[in-house]
């Protein structure tokens, strides 16, 4: 159930990057039952890794004080709609539910348009501005193989 004050401390997390200097303007948190588990603000840029958003960084704190890599019966509270990389990470955690302020529209108005990466993802690989070729498919299958008959495996 939506509260409030979770997308104001991730709207303040947002905040906090353009005070500083520190990053996009962007925040997240995740809740689980009514407590902050876990913050994130955008870091792209101080952590020189393109990665660093907001929800994933959320994420990782999150993972990290839960000791687990799934954040079942969590919420996601964020101040923009999450962009592909993080829609992706996000259901890779496997949230309850996601919660958003800002749209995709309201992101792109200010520079961070997402655009292109979802009409990429409908290319075929030969069309894509970063191309993509695939070899030696049958020995990477050979460790699926052996992963599928793996006794000691951690289903994620």
């Amino acid at each position: 159930m939506y509260q409030k004050e979770f997308m104001l401390e991730a709207i303040e997390l947002s905040k906090k990057c353009l005070e500083t200097g520190r990053g996009g303007p962007f925040g997240a948190v995740i809740v689980k039952d009514g407590k902050i588990v876990g913050r994130g603000s955008n870091h792209v840029t101080i952590n020189n890794d393109p990665t660093a958003h907001a929800e994933v960084m959320a994420i990782r704190d999150a993972c990290h004080n839960l000791n687990t890599f799934q954040l079942d019966g969590c919420e996601l509270y964020t101040s923009c709609e999450p962009c592909p990389m993080c829609l992706g990470a996000i259901y890779w955690a496997r949230p309850a539910k996601i919660y958003y302020a800002g749209g995709q529209h309201d992101a792109s108005d200010a520079g961070f348009d997402d655009s292109f990466i979802y009409d990429e993802i409908e290319l075929p690989y030969e069309k894509r501005k970063i191309p993509a070729e695939q070899y030696e498919r049958d020995e990477a299958c050979k460790v699926f193989e052996a992963w599928k008959k793996l006794s000691t495996k951690v289903d994620y």
